[in-house]
């Protein structure tokens, strides 16, 4: 699985629209957790990995540059990409277009630190994880390190 893979497609609802008629921040991040979890089973941290292993994900940080407004009816999908892989954390980039126009509407970094489950302490991604992980890597991570995201990865 390449960079920039599909990880969600969904479709904003009324009841996501908050008074002034446009989807709500609350499920910008909601849709975004979705992709995560997609990202998580790509690289080989599926709900059985985490079991078996005794292991969770926990995010440590998460930063998101709203571009355009969404409504009820609008249809969406999120492109996401690694963008570093450390010994037991993983940053990585979710694109949120319009799936019509393929207008980018948001964007969010995040950072989430793989964990043991019993001791609630960073661990060490094992070996076929990393590999799972570099298989999503941007070929140059350096433009997304930092914040704000600049203008050029944003159009």
């Amino acid at each position: 699985m390449p960079a920039n893979a599909l990880m969600y497609r969904g479709t904003v609802y009324p009841w996501h629209c908050d008074h002034m008629g446009h989807m709500n921040v609350m499920w910008y991040v909601g849709k975004f957790d979705e992709a995560s979890w997609q990202v998580f089973a790509a690289i080989g941290l599926t709900r059985g990995y985490l079991r078996v292993h005794n292991r969770s994900m926990a995010g440590v940080d998460q930063r998101i540059s709203y571009r355009r407004e969404l409504h009820a009816g609008d249809v969406v999908s999120v492109h996401s990409s690694v963008i570093e892989i450390r010994n037991s954390s993983l940053r990585f980039v979710h694109l949120m277009r319009d799936a019509v126009a393929n207008h980018l509407i948001a964007a969010t970094v995040l950072t989430a630190v793989h964990m043991d489950s019993t001791t609630r302490k960073s661990c060490a991604f094992a070996d076929e994880i990393r590999a799972g992980a570099a298989r999503l890597l941007v070929p140059d991570p350096q433009p997304w390190l930092s914040w704000p995201l600049p203008a050029s990865l944003l159009e």
